[in-house]
């Protein structure tokens, strides 16, 4: 089986590859504290030989679990937020047909996304789309009480539950969730909802190869075995007693790391393919979570080219000096379609007869490269030779091992998100919720 490839060829003009070598040491001791958890965030390790560690017995339950959704559910609403349903997303979005969720006669559900937003007339729009449809729920909250996911679930378990009645509503409901405690480990205890947890050692950003993920994958048709088998095999590749020159997560970190140091200080994630979207919003996350603080951090960007060319394009040529990009290239797409000769020939496209659209879109990434390169913007080339359930599953852990040594290298605990409370507290004094009056108070003040 192949793996991911990574070309840094065209970074060299920035960063000597003598500069990136020097940096093994760093890197590979990065690399080991992970295993050691002798640095901060220690606590939060246990994805790290998370893929390996994934039991079949677990594995048989979320399939059987996804079976039982597929058989009552025509759509399955996955409610989170963050790592709760990105990286879900992500790879359903990545190895789906990108219409058919417009399909009529569906092999498996619609899945759906709730509790990623605030949004009252997403919400009703969703109820209305859900209305008269066979749907089922899988929840995603560590504590049950994080808002965004709450609301949406105390909306839609009151429609399914009207639609359908407690007893099969339980029968449609899965909670994912704490081991032990939190209001959502209560309720699904009340209610007899089937229940998956969260490690407690494994944040949401790095969870999708827990449950978390691996369920609504499930649901959606797609081989989580096959996954797990990328994940475990990139796991072994980079282990302790791995080298640097092969160890190409430890590499890739400490190239974002030498470019940072030269004021590069945003990373953009570039694909050219559509499918990858939504991975590159849950690698947004994954890097500007762990890396954003003590005033450091690389900003974490995407774009879809070639679209994004007709937009953000000029600015990557030719704006401020301060971005690197990196490229996810897919060698082979799983279907073909030939360019067909015309006549009248008024596009001008008779030249490109016969060939692939992936040919002419090989040719528009390989272009953009070397404009960019001569532009002044680094470029790193990940190559996946196809796009399937191993190669995401490869990519999925390579990104995750790469961004726990990144952020050691920089000297920040990769691992916990303070700032992300900030918001939230002044959301609470503003709705005046109880247990917040102080801060209701200052806070009106201010105002």
């Amino acid at each position: 089986m192949d793996s991911i490839k990574m070309n840094i060829r065209q970074v060299l003009g920035s960063v000597s590859e003598e500069e990136i070598l020097k940096q093994a040491g760093n890197a590979m001791a990065c690399n080991k504290a992970l295993y050691e958890k002798n640095r901060p965030g220690n606590d939060f390790l246990g994805w790290v030989t998370l893929p390996s560690s994934v039991s079949e017995k677990e594995i048989c339950e979320i399939e059987d679990t996804a079976a039982n959704l597929r058989s009552r559910c025509d759509v399955v609403v996955v409610i989170g937020i963050g790592g709760s349903y990105l990286g879900a997303k992500a790879v359903i979005d990545a190895l789906s047909s990108s219409f058919d969720w417009l399909q009529e006669k569906r092999e498996n559900p619609v899945v759906v996304y709730a509790g990623n937003n605030i949004g009252e007339d997403y919400l009703y729009e969703l109820s209305g789309y859900l209305n008269k449809k066979n749907f089922g729920i899988i929840n995603i909250s560590k504590s049950g009480t994080t808002t965004e996911p709450a609301l949406a679930f105390r909306i839609l378990k009151e429609q399914l539950e009207k639609a359908v009645g407690k007893e099969e509503a339980r029968n449609r409901i899965v909670a994912i969730t704490d081991a032990s405690k939190g209001a959502l480990r209560t309720l699904a205890v009340q209610e007899g909802y089937k229940t998956f947890v969260i490690p407690d050692d494994v944040g949401g950003r790095y969870s999708v190869l827990t449950p978390v993920g691996l369920l609504p994958i499930a649901v959606a048709g797609i081989n989580i075995r096959r996954l797990l088998q990328g994940a475990i095999d990139m796991e072994n590749a980079t282990g302790v007693n791995s080298s640097f020159e092969y160890n190409l997560p430890a590499i890739y970190a400490a190239i974002r790391n030498e470019l940072y140091k030269r004021g590069k200080k945003i990373e953009i994630l570039v694909n050219y393919h559509p499918k990858l979207h939504y991975f590159a919003e849950w690698w947004k996350q994954l890097y500007g979570e762990s890396e954003g603080k003590d005033l450091k951090g690389i900003f974490p960007a995407a774009v879809d080219f070639t679209t994004d060319l007709h937009s953000m394009g000029q600015w990557i040529q030719e704006g401020e000096r301060s971005i690197f990009e990196t490229v996810i290239s897919i060698q082979t797409p799983r279907e073909k379609v030939v360019v067909p000769h015309d006549d009248a020939n008024l596009d001008g496209l008779n030249f490109l007869e016969g060939k692939r659209v992936d040919e002419v879109n090989k040719m528009a990434e390989l272009g953009t490269r070397i404009a960019h390169v001569d532009g002044g913007v680094p470029n790193i080339l990940i190559e996946i030779p196809e796009l399937n359930e191993y190669y995401i599953g490869e990519l999925i852990y390579f990104f995750e091992k790469a961004c726990g040594i990144s952020g050691y290298i920089l000297g920040v605990n990769p691992f916990n998100q303070p700032g992300v409370e900030a918001y939230k507290k002044n959301m609470f004094a503003l709705l005046e919720k109880p247990g917040y009056e102080k801060e209701t108070e200052a806070i009106k003040k201010r105002l």
